[in-house]
């Protein structure tokens, strides 16, 4: 058999390197903020950030896009990926 993705809105922001203006405000969502002070996200060695998942641990890249899916679940998706699965739907 075959199945089609079911059509959901999601939240993310493309990561790059930091979740903060040159001023100082961040350019992330609040769920992002949340996540980086209750411990999901885990900065390591050089600055590497790391997201807590259901599978482990994942790194994300610089370019990556961070998600929060439907149940509020966070997870790193590569920028082709991201291209080739999501498009805007604008602020809603």
């Amino acid at each position: 058999m075959k199945f089609r993705k079911k059509p959901v809105v999601i939240e993310a922001f493309q990561y790059d390197g930091d979740f903060v203006y040159s001023d100082g405000k961040p350019y992330v969502p609040e769920w992002a903020m949340e996540a980086n002070e209750n411990g999901t996200f885990v900065w390591r060695d050089q600055g590497d950030l790391y997201v807590k998942t259901l599978e482990g641990e994942m790194l994300v890249n610089v370019d990556d896009f961070v998600l929060q899916g439907i149940a509020g679940e966070i997870y790193p998706c590569k920028p082709d990926i991201f291209e080739k699965t999501y498009e805007p739907v604008g602020n809603l």
